[in-house]
């Protein structure tokens, strides 16, 4: 799933080549990307309109128009947007097609089909709850030492499974949840609650550095993630545990290993990050 450096990644290469440019028609090719419009009503909104600015909230990109309407695309576990030339081939698991001035296109190419697309009116959330309870972001000025200690405090669950609550931090998910937890030194399964002062100031300032490395580096790409122009990301060569079981730790040579949380791979170094 594309997590918060993708996202932004995302964000910042199409806002290059989509924004102010008219939009001249929708192809909806896979219905139930749209969760709260038909094809006729997201025509309505959009033919004859322009994006004017995007936004992105979380792993949420929200595009405005140059009306009171905005598109809010959660690009879920392998969604992809992109913009194409008109007469390029069209993918096989191609959602949409959204046709704008000089011959582009805006496309959502998403094989497993959970990417999700919602036409908002006017301000607030509407549709997508969600995004009303998002937590804060990791490189918000008041995600603090502070913030992230509330958020830990009195938790049961494992710090792993905390971190990837979208309603305490937005934005992470098991990549950067598993490479911060490597550099502060903290096991994955940890008891939240349980964790110290000096593991949180290390935690927090680990969660930073590897956000701003990941934007830095243009996001993770295993498999499906490309930017807005097609690229692949360049934070998996940097990669210290996330996917190595069995390769030796960067930091003291140990093997990576692997366990299931809640469901869910986790990798960790069993000597940086003991139990």
């Amino acid at each position: 799933m594309p997590e918060l450096p993708e996202v932004e990644t995302i964000r910042r290469t199409l806002k290059e080549k989509i924004l102010w440019r008219p939009i001249h028609g929708v192809e909806v090719l896979y219905p139930k990307v749209l969760r709260n419009c038909d094809q006729e009503q997201l025509e309505k909104a959009l033919v004859g309109r322009s994006f004017t600015k995007l936004d992105r909230r979380g792993k949420y990109l929200i595009c405005s128009l140059n009306s009171d309407h905005r598109l809010v695309i959660h690009l879920r576990m392998t969604g992809r947007l992109v913009a194409v030339p008109v007469d390029a081939a069209v993918e096989k698991h191609t959602s949409i097609r959204i046709h704008l001035r000089d011959q582009l296109d805006l496309r959502l190419v998403d094989q497993r089909k959970f990417a999700t697309i919602d036409l908002l009116r006017g301000p607030g959330w509407g549709s997508i709850k969600a995004l009303e309870n998002l937590g804060k972001e990791p490189l918000d000025e008041g995600f603090t030492p502070a913030y992230l200690a509330e958020q830990l405090s009195g938790r049961r669950a494992a710090v792993k499974s905390v971190l990837l609550d979208q309603r305490r931090v937005a934005g992470l998910g098991n990549i950067y949840v598993d490479e911060s937890l490597h550099r502060a030194g903290i096991f994955p399964g940890k008891i939240a609650g349980e964790i110290t002062g000096a593991e949180i100031k290390r935690l927090h300032q680990s969660i930073q550095e590897v956000i701003r490395e990941g934007i830095a580096h243009r996001g993770t790409t295993f498999r499906d993630y490309v930017d807005g122009e097609g690229r692949q990301g360049g934070f998996q060569a940097l990669l210290r545990v996330y996917g190595r079981e069995g390769e030796p730790c960067s930091t003291c040579g140990e093997s990576i290993a692997r366990i299931k949380l809640a469901g869910r791979s986790s990798f960790f170094c069993p000597r940086c990050q003991r139990e």
